[in-house]
């Protein structure tokens, strides 16, 4: 298993078994990414909400890779609109992905208008997702979101992920010392910090969220990843 980060919030988890599940996509318009849109040719994109810095290239990646979008159902049907393929979902509702990996949607608390439009429309509700691999590995993407109390009582107690992505730019999100309390809840072996250092609003220092982590949650290691690395585990 393998878990690529470009920047912001977006990620690419290759699964013990090769796919790959790209999530918010935020690539071009990415001052911290330096890949290439061209490049990316997962099999699925998952959306966790409407927003520009998260929707990012979706439609672009889905027409260029045939990859499946799996979003809120009304984002979902705005990409089938496009004419590309989707599928709806909605908070607590899991799909499965060739059998092999399911992937249930949580709650996030944040909007989700779709802003990249002329005219807005709505993307339904904000959402995290639970993807669980073929080995019943399990990583939790936050999405874009404050705390609350299910990340302990729903995401943490009953889905249990082993890695958990968490946002900590504050301002928009979680800051530091929320995302802390966040990782000492769901108790994931590992937390990966994300959606800061972007733009100038959500600056912060993940060193600090790390301190904070260690003060508050024994056996769970923070992993920072710079926009281009990756982390890899059997």
């Amino acid at each position: 298993m393998k878990i690529e980060y470009f920047g912001h919030s977006a990620f690419q988890i290759t699964s013990e078994e090769g796919m790959k599940i790209l999530i918010d996509p935020f690539i071009s318009g990415n001052p911290a990414c330096t890949t290439a849109v061209e490049t990316m040719n997962p099999d699925v994109i998952l959306v966790t909400h409407g927003h520009v810095d998260h929707f990012g290239d979706a439609l672009e990646i889905a027409n260029n890779s045939g990859a499946t979008v799996i979003a809120t159902h009304e984002i979902a049907t705005f990409v089938q609109k496009q004419g590309l393929n989707a599928i709806g979902m909605n908070i607590g509702g899991t799909v499965s992905i060739n059998d092999l990996i399911s992937v249930t949607m949580t709650d996030a608390r944040h909007s989700s208008g779709m802003d990249f439009l002329e005219d807005m429309e709505e993307g339904g509700v904000a959402t995290g997702f639970v993807i669980t691999l073929e080995s019943g590995k399990k990583i939790y993407h936050a999405g874009d979101t404050g705390l609350f109390g299910d990340m302990k009582m729903v995401i943490g107690d009953i889905y249990q992920p082993d890695i958990s992505l968490l946002p900590i730019g504050d301002k928009f999100t979680m800051g530091i010392e929320d995302a802390a309390v966040a990782a000492s809840w769901l108790q994931s072996r590992i937390v990966i910090p994300m959606h800061y250092n972007t733009f100038d609003a959500i600056e912060q220092d993940a060193n600090i969220f790390a301190k904070y982590v260690e003060d508050e949650s024994l056996g769970t290691f923070t992993l920072i990843l710079q926009p281009g690395e990756e982390y890899e585990e059997e």
